[in-house]
């Protein structure tokens, strides 16, 4: 285990101690960036989605027996091939990461029959795919949809064309510049922002930025987005050296679509975003002005949103979970070898070993088809020790691979 490893499986073990009292200090491990091995079990603490999955034992597989509604699948469908299609989950159609992609777009339209499919939403689910399994992965979506984005999926897009306006009016105050060059050339936030928003900027930036984006979006909430699209807007049209190459909506918005490299790159872009001083009170703030501005331009709004939560602290205190919603499951038990043991010792382990025989190994949720099972009683001790060599947990009774790539834990 790496030192940041052993921090984060201490948090997580007492997680509702640290969110109530070292929020800042979650907040400061998620701004430096989640360890890749626990990135998925970290989402779901911070997403709120581990409590509603606990919650709601049994619902994932309840919705994935049902058929669903044909008007919905065929589209979700037609979406699974778009998604990451170079990534090694989703590269073979009709495998077990376009499958689980299916199985999860799928269960929400029947656990949300009113919203039902948007297409922004498979990217999204296809980014919580790579770190977590299926049932894990649609509660994480459940909370983007229902905590963190609600409204932006809903028919209409009313909540992402009223974020549209928040960002151009933040605009104002973060880079005059670059507000009056898009007033000047009417070019609509819609235009330019829907993707990066409804997609959380999976579609837009580089995979280590979209990661890094991540860890702070579900700890501080849609704030990040915002800062995001800020910093972007600034970086590209800031100056008036720059706007000199984009004299036109058309220039403009090409120039909106191929963002320069260094403006994306993980380190620059954090950084940013750190520092941009744009809180929720004025997120909220400038939201309750646009919706004035909305009622007395477009009349009430049609698709009435659940008010948003501003990151993992606040769905925490609007859901107080229990310590049992909180339990961490183990998905690996490692028995370490024992060295040279006396006749003795062996002898009093023969009989726990006796006493305990039928009691069989947890299932492991985070199975890929390709893995080998996991080692059962009935297996030999020369086995058991081959398949204790070959993991990378060795010692750890609780940690999941530290391997430094992003795919399921």
């Amino acid at each position: 285990l790496s030192m940041q490893e052993a921090k984060w499986l201490d948090m997580l073990n007492s997680w509702d101690k640290w969110m109530a009292k070292k929020h800042k200090k979650v907040k400061l491990r998620c701004q430096k960036g989640i360890p890749p091995s626990l990135r998925g079990r970290a989402w779901l603490y911070l997403s709120g989605g581990k409590v509603k999955k606990e919650q709601n034992q049994g619902k994932f597989q309840e919705l994935d027996s049902q058929p669903g509604d044909p008007k919905w699948l065929d589209v979700i469908e037609k979406d699974l091939h778009r998604q990451f299609p170079f990534h090694e989950m989703f590269v073979a159609r009709g495998g077990h990461g376009q499958q689980d992609l299916f199985r999860v777009l799928k269960a929400y339209t029947l656990h949300r029959p009113e919203e039902g499919y948007c297409q922004a939403q498979a990217p999204i689910a296809a980014v919580l795919l790579m770190h977590m399994p299926a049932e894990d992965a649609f509660w994480g979506l459940v909370q983007i949809c229902e905590k963190y984005l609600p409204g932006y999926y809903s028919a209409g897009l009313e909540a992402i064309q009223l974020d549209g306006e928040i960002l151009f009016a933040l605009l104002k105050r973060v880079s005059p510049v670059a507000h009056r060059h898009l007033k000047k050339y009417k070019i609509d936030p819609i235009l330019y922002m829907t993707e990066w928003f409804m997609c959380a900027f999976s579609r837009t930036l580089p995979w280590v930025s979209v990661l890094r984006v991540w860890d702070m979006f579900f700890c501080e909430g849609v704030k990040i987005i915002f800062r995001v699209g800020l910093v972007l807007l600034k970086c590209m049209l800031g100056s008036q050296e720059k706007l000199k190459a984009c004299q036109g909506q058309y220039e403009t918005m090409e120039l909106l679509r191929s963002i320069e490299p260094q403006y994306m790159q993980e380190a620059f872009l954090v950084q940013e975003v750190i520092e941009l001083a744009v809180s929720e009170r004025d997120i909220e703030k400038e939201h309750l002005s646009q919706l004035r501005r909305w009622k007395e331009t477009h009349g009430e709004l049609h698709c009435k949103s659940p008010p948003r939560m501003h990151g993992a602290k606040a769905i925490m205190a609007a859901e107080p979970p229990s310590r049992q919603d909180l339990k961490q499951n183990p998905t690996i038990i490692v028995e370490v070898p024992q060295t040279t043991e006396s006749k003795t010792e062996k002898g009093k382990k023969t009989k726990k070993i006796k006493d305990t025989k039928n009691t069989s190994p947890p299932p492991n949720p985070y199975l890929l088809p390709s893995d080998p099972p996991l080692p059962s009683d009935n297996l030999s001790p020369s086995e058991s020790q081959h398949l204790q060599k070959d993991t990378p947990l060795q010692g750890s009774n609780q940690s999941l691979s530290s391997a430094d790539h992003d795919t399921y834990l």
